[in-house]
């Protein structure tokens, strides 16, 4: 569908005000096209009177009777004024109407992408970096104002302008308006073909630009390890090299704009020459009705209808730049999703968290085979830790809990229900997730506690603190749980960020706990404490959990050995040891390597 189409959708819950800004710009027109008449009656009915103006002579007369001349211009001057005041109100009015449908309409537009992006699987966002995703909902989603602003509100004041001045012209003089309009074939010709350019030039301007935020964004987030490996350098090489090609597209695009405002400009001054010479010729022929008074009045509506065929112009590249934001809007709201809500999805109540996985299958793409066959079921309340090697689709197998990813064969089950015939909204809301690495808003530690469950008591946030044991410390902050925990919880420890993890999911207190690695990034004296949180945390919910530190799950219900996409190995840890498996010989490696 055509962009402009499916941009109109974002206005038509703004129709009345449009109605009235439309209406008001129409006024604010009629009220331009009575400028030049105040002067043409005092050029052709005073200072002119033996120019041929008599039907002008006869409107002075006729409103200011044997006033003087003086008195007579003092009011025709003020009328002009008052024309200008009234025409400048009615079309501030106008404006204020349009921008603010377009602001709205902004509104809406970006909240459709930032859902659209929030609903989107991880599929979608592990291959688009985040930056880009940013930059289409900070910059590129502006063009839906700009279609309206520039492209509907322009248009619609210009066209009618330009209608209205050329009925004008028309009447006062068939032969200077065809004069006039001589070059405006070829101002079409120039307005079409340099707006292809400025679309073109202007895609590249978008891709550029996002490339260079992702490499800004990527070189701050990660300043410790910049720093760590003094590549401070390196990064503004890097950073200088893609803002240099940002600047040359720029440069190709404003250039383009320039050369076509002469081009146009140039054409426009040519058809006012021509309309001057013809006119000029007309006024000193006294046998050919035009006073002097009317080459005037013509002249001002040559500039009234030569500026909106200026505006015009300028708009069509306004409008080629915004099709190209716009495109990079769609592209994302037209994403299919491959974790959709099925039709009818119902709602998870009572869960007791019982989960089977019935042959599951899953593949990143057909290249990319990671889970093969797995078929195993945990009871509600039990605890499954899952081990194997890096590769082996630990992570993988987890995220389809939460359906982060969809089985592309086989499926999994709660509580007897297929996954995908319950709304993700309920599903998750009885999963609580630990992972690796803490992820932490840069907001305060309450918020980030309350992430769990919005809308918590000051009371509930603290006892959910208190089972973490996190508690203490956050008593000694400098401003306790109001204290910012800076980008990322840059301002907290490693095991102060995991124990405010663990703190919100005590806080979510779902029934279903998924853990990712929950210590690996630990000391050893970190570690412990943290498992103990964990540990309490893991009790009455049924718990799975990934880890390479094998010591810390070897006393879980049961551990299940994943070998290239598979189980390989189901029981107690002292079940497996007695075995001498794959488990038995990943226990005597990690203990090897402990000592």
């Amino acid at each position: 569908m055509n962009i402009y189409a499916r941009s109109l959708r974002y206005f038509r819950p703004f129709f009345w005000p449009t109605l009235g800004g439309v209406l008001l710009t129409l006024l604010s027109i009629l009220l331009s096209l009575l400028k030049p008449w105040p002067f043409k009656f005092i050029v052709d009915g005073i200072l002119d009177p033996a120019g041929g103006g008599t039907a002008s002579r006869a409107v002075v007369e006729h409103w200011f009777g044997g006033a003087q001349p003086s008195i007579i211009i003092l009011w025709l001057c003020v009328a002009l004024v008052l024309i200008s005041l009234l025409g400048g109100l009615v079309n501030l009015a106008s404006n204020y109407l349009f921008l603010n449908v377009g602001l709205q309409a902004l509104l809406k537009f970006r909240s459709e992408l930032y859902g659209a992006l929030q609903a989107l699987p991880l599929k979608f966002h592990d291959v688009r970096r985040s930056a880009d995703s940013s930059f289409r909902v900070a910059y590129d989603s502006q063009s839906i104002q700009t279609i309206y602003n520039k492209g509907f509100a322009t248009v619609l004041s210009s066209v009618v302008m330009l209608l209205a001045t050329f009925l004008v012209m028309w009447q006062m003089s068939v032969q200077l308006t065809l004069v006039s309009l001589a070059v405006l074939p070829v101002v079409v010709w120039a307005i079409r073909y340099y707006a292809e350019k400025v679309r073109t030039q202007s895609t590249t301007i978008h891709e550029r630009e996002s490339d260079l935020l992702t490499l800004a964004q990527e070189g701050l987030s990660q300043i410790r390890m910049v720093h760590a490996f003094g590549r401070e350098a390196y990064e503004v090489d890097q950073f200088q090299e893609k803002a240099s090609r940002s600047l040359e597209a720029n440069m190709r695009l404003n250039m383009t704009t320039v050369t076509s405002a002469l081009v146009v400009g140039t054409l426009m001054a040519a058809g006012t020459a021509l309309m001057y010479y013809s006119g000029s010729l007309q006024v000193l022929d006294s046998n050919s009705g035009l006073t002097l008074g009317d080459l005037l009045v013509f002249s001002a509506y040559l500039l009234m209808l030569y500026q909106p065929l200026e505006q015009l112009s300028y708009t069509a590249w306004a409008m080629e730049g915004a099709v190209a934001g716009a495109q990079r809007c769609f592209e994302v709201l037209d994403k299919n999703n491959d974790v959709p809500e099925a039709p009818g999805a119902i709602e998870l109540r009572d869960v007791r968290g019982r989960i089977s996985f019935e042959k599951v299958v899953f593949a990143y793409s057909a290249e990319r085979p990671v889970l093969d066959g797995i078929d195993f079921t945990i009871e509600p309340g039990q605890q499954v830790a899952f081990v194997g090697g890096t590769g082996a689709g630990k992570s993988t197998l987890l995220s389809l809990v939460p359906r982060f990813y969809d089985p592309t064969g086989g499926a999994v089950l709660l509580d007897g229900h297929d996954l995908r015939a319950l709304t993700k909204s309920s599903l998750r809301l009885q999963i609580g997730v630990v992972l690796q690495e803490t992820l932490l808003f840069s907001t305060t530690v309450r918020e980030n506690i309350a992430y769990g469950k919005l809308g918590a008591t000051d009371g509930e946030i603290r006892e959910a603190a208190r089972k973490a044991h996190a508690l203490d410390f956050i008593n000694a902050l400098p401003q306790g749980f109001d204290t910012p925990v800076g980008e990322r919880g840059g301002q907290l420890s490693v095991g102060q960020r995991q124990r405010i993890g663990i703190a919100r999911a005590f806080l979510k207190n779902a029934p279903i706990l998924l853990l990712d690695e929950p210590t690996s990034a630990l000391d050893p004296n970190t570690e412990h404490a943290i498992m103990e949180t964990v540990r309490e945390l893991m009790r009455g919910r049924t718990t799975l959990i990934i880890t390479h530190r094998l010591a810390t799950i070897h006393g879980m219900d049961r551990i299940l050995v994943l070998q290239g996409g598979r189980i390989v190995e189901d029981g107690s840890g002292r079940e497996l040891l007695a075995k001498g498996g794959a488990y038995a010989s990943l226990y005597r490696d990690a203990v090897s390597h402990v000592a």
